[in-house]
């Protein structure tokens, strides 16, 4: 027979579980909350974003301090070629200051340096920090072509960036918006603010050449 502990592991699947400590709800203890939930259609049945995210925004200049994303696009979509020159995916990421201008910029290096971290957006955050010799981006804003993986997503948080800026939406591994919510997540400690779709298609065209390309090079092996 199950004892109490047992019977508290509900809903089935979620794990660690047991009694709630004293003074402490079931949420607080590492249960999710009672929502009712809308799984993204592209993945019926699977939740892979928080049910309260917002969706991201297109782009407008005016909307943001003026910022001109669109230029630094295509400071990114100029890193992002860079990258095809030692076997990269193609995508590249700049870092605007609080006052727009560029403070990093950088593309992936994944296979040049043999290294899973070293996307663009790794690249520059770590450089602006290690300029600045803080690891607090605040007031900074992320550019970038591709939608951030989860990694990168996630540093984008834990270094207090105040926006996620990006070209092309990632389906297959997007970490802000395709797959899962993570800048907007309310149970993390800091949020980023979010818009899509700048110069999408030509992040969207400079990928699909670069795949197109490397399927037509294995079928000529």
């Amino acid at each position: 027979m199950a004892d109490s502990t047992d019977m508290q592991c509900q809903p089935a699947g979620i794990r660690n579980c047991g009694p709630p400590e004293a003074g402490r709800s079931a949420e607080g203890a590492g249960f999710e909350p009672a929502r009712e939930l809308t799984p993204p259609t592209r993945f019926p049945g699977v939740r892979t974003r928080p049910d309260y995210a917002i969706p991201p925004r297109g782009h407008s200049v005016e909307a943001v301090n003026d910022l001109d994303f669109s230029t630094a696009m295509g400071r990114a979509l100029a890193e992002a070629q860079s990258a095809l020159e030692h076997g990269d995916v193609p995508v590249g990421a700049v870092l605007l200051d609080a006052s727009g201008t560029t403070v990093a910029a950088d593309h992936n290096r994944r296979e040049e340096h043999d290294d899973p971290t070293a996307h663009a957006e790794m690249l520059v955050i770590s450089r602006r920090a290690r300029d600045l010799g803080d690891w607090r981006l605040t007031g900074h804003t992320l550019v970038v072509t591709l939608e951030p993986c989860p990694m990168c997503a996630g540093a984008a948080v834990w270094a207090r960036l105040d926006r996620i800026v990006y070209g092309a939406p990632d389906p297959k591994a997007g970490g802000v918006w395709s797959l899962y919510n993570i800048p907007q997540d309310r149970r993390l400690n800091h949020r980023c603010e979010v818009v899509a779709g700048v110069r999408e298609e030509e992040c969207s065209s400079l990928l699909r050449d670069f795949f197109e390309g490397r399927r037509r090079g294995d079928a000529d092996r």
